[in-house]
């Protein structure tokens, strides 16, 4: 597992607490890996779900530490979604 994805599960798992997620969604960082956030809390994966979300690692970074609004980040194209937009909501409030 490499780095990038080592640490981005931290960090979601440190945004979202014990709540867990309502929904899945899996994260695509290009030339990285794969990250899964659903009820379970966050891991590394690449399974169905409801929302995949694909950025490069600058760009996931960039909205984890808060310097790289997720709205924006779609709006620029530096960010795909691909699924249920309503997921996707969810986790960029989580990220805010």
């Amino acid at each position: 597992m490499s780095d990038v994805i080592t640490k981005a599960i931290e960090a979601l798992n440190d945004k979202m607490g014990d709540d867990g997620f309502d929904g899945s969604i899996k994260v695509d960082i290009d030339g990285e890996g794969c990250i899964m956030i659903d009820e379970n809390g966050v891991r590394a994966g690449d399974e169905d779900a409801d929302c995949t979300l694909t950025a490069d690692a600058e760009t996931f970074q960039g909205m984890l530490s808060g310097d790289v609004n997720p709205t924006s980040a779609f709006m620029s194209g530096g960010l795909q979604v691909d699924g249920d937009m309503s997921a996707a909501m969810k986790l960029g409030a989580l990220l805010s």
